[in-house]
This record gives C-alpha cells, sequence and structure tokens, in this order.
C-alpha cells in the first residue's frame, strides 16, 4: 500500500499550505461572517408567514383574509426582526468601542498594570522566562496591536465588529424572499395553494439547512432534515390552533 503524498493529501484540505498560498489567503484578510443573520431573518420568515396561512386555512377563512395576513406578517415582521436584529449587533458594536476606550486610557494611566496583564494571559499559555518577555515586549511595543490583544484576550471579543446595517439587511431580505414563498401560491391563484405552500414551505426549510451544513459539522441531508421538522413542528403548531379556534365567537 502507499503512503500518502502530499498531493493526495491536498485533495481534502480545504486550502492550499504553499508559502503564496499562505500570503495571498493572509493578504485577503477575514471577511465578516452575516450567515446567521440571513439563516436567522431566512427561517423566521418562512415559518411565521406560513404559520399565518396554516392558521387561517385551519380556522377555513378566505384566501383574502390569507393574503392581508400574510402580506402584513411580511412586511410588519420582517422590518420588525430586521429592527431587532441591527439594533442588537450595533450594540454589540457600542460595547466593543466602549472597552476599546477603557483599554486605551488603561495603557496610558497604567502601563505597567497592563503589562502585567498582558505577562499573565501568556503565562497561562505556556510561556515563560526570557520567551514570555519577549511576547510581552513585542506586544507592549505596538499600541494598537497591545488595545487589539487586551480586547481578545481579556474581553474574549472578535478582532473586528459587524455592520449593523449589512446584518439589519440580511435579516430583512432572507425573510422577505422566504416568507414570501409560502403566500405565492395564493397570490397567483393556483389550484390547491394550501398544498403548493406547505410543499413550497418545506422546500425552503430543507434547502436553508442543507446550505447551512458547509459551515457545520452536519451532512447537507441531516442538516437539512433537521431545520426541515423544526419548522415543520411550528407550522403544524400554528394549522391546529387555527382548528381549534375556529368556532370562538360564532
Amino acid at each position: 500500500m502507499k503512503p500518502p503524498t502530499a498531493a493526495n493529501n491536498s485533495k481534502r484540505l480545504e486550502h492550499e499550505h504553499s508559502p503564496e498560498a499562505i500570503r495571498r489567503r493572509l493578504a485577503e484578510g477575514t471577511a465578516h461572517k452575516y450567515l446567521r443573520d440571513f439563516i436567522y431573518g431566512g427561517i423566521d420568515g418562512a415559518v411565521t408567514t406560513f404559520a399565518v396561512v396554516a392558521g387561517t386555512m385551519g380556522a377555513n377563512l378566505s384566501v383574502r383574509v390569507v393574503l392581508i395576513l400574510g402580506a402584513a406578517n411580511l412586511i410588519a415582521d420582517g422590518f420588525s426582526m430586521a429592527a431587532s436584529n441591527f439594533l442588537g449587533t450595533r450594540a454589540e458594536a457600542d460595547d466593543f468601542r466602549r472597552l476599546e476606550l477603557i483599554e486605551e486610557r488603561h495603557t496610558e494611566l497604567a502601563p505597567e498594570g497592563e503589562r502585567e496583564e498582558v505577562r499573565q494571559i501568556y503565562a497561562e499559555k505556556g510561556f515563560a522566562g526570557a520567551e514570555l518577555e519577549r511576547v510581552v515586549e513585542l506586544i507592549t511595543s505596538d499600541k494598537k496591536r497591545w488595545i487589539q490583544t487586551m480586547l481578545t484576550e481579556e474581553y474574549g471579543l472578535a478582532r473586528e465588529i459587524r455592520s449593523a446595517w449589512i446584518a439589519g439587511a440580511m435579516t430583512f431580505a432572507a425573510f422577505l424572499v422566504c416568507g414570501l414563498l409560502p403566500l405565492l401560491p395564493f397570490i397567483l391563484g393556483a389550484a390547491k395553494s394550501f398544498l403548493i405552500s406547505i410543499i413550497l414551505t418545506g422546500a425552503v426549510f430543507f434547502l436553508i439547512g442543507s446550505v447551512k451544513s458547509r459551515w457545520s459539522t452536519d451532512s447537507w441531508w441531516s442538516s437539512g432534515l433537521t431545520t426541515f421538522m423544526v419548522g415543520g413542528a411550528a407550522a403544524a403548531l400554528a394549522f391546529f390552533v387555527g382548528v381549534i379556534l375556529k368556532n370562538i365567537g360564532t
């Protein structure tokens, strides 16, 4: 049996490790991730809009009611989610800047104390003696690097903050796109609109879950099935609530 070669191993790796490839990848920097914002908006858009559809169908209400309530949910709830995500992400950014200002002030007013913090942080990582002092000197010789190290190591913050505007926009766009699909058969006046809506919504759940698997260790079908089951359970609850409550007030 032949031993594995570098060429064979490279087929199983996610990126190249040649000096040129490493240099190019590091020069590109780290892009902010907005996947969770899209998944958050997409799943909730499909769930809540289909919940409206399922609830009204369970209560035997007219297609006109489905469209009115569905459209209202699509715009109002989508905007509410986007606004909440925007404010939450901006709060994270505000907290980042607050802590950054604290560290800037501390490095100016108590530099020896801040150096000792760096020393103890890296001592916990296994550095000692002259090697530890060299690390402390390298980090504290550049103020920007010093502050960034404290934000990352002391507070556990990311190296950079995400854009609240992009996070909110991604949530709203995903909510509108995925939330529109359960309503589409009713908008087009298709026969068996509810059945088509169920199929489209299930497909959205499975597709979002499958795409999500790219950033997880789950297989695409396992991730898709899990998301499908969670979304389907929420939709089924809405339908049965409509069935149970349809005679209230009559």
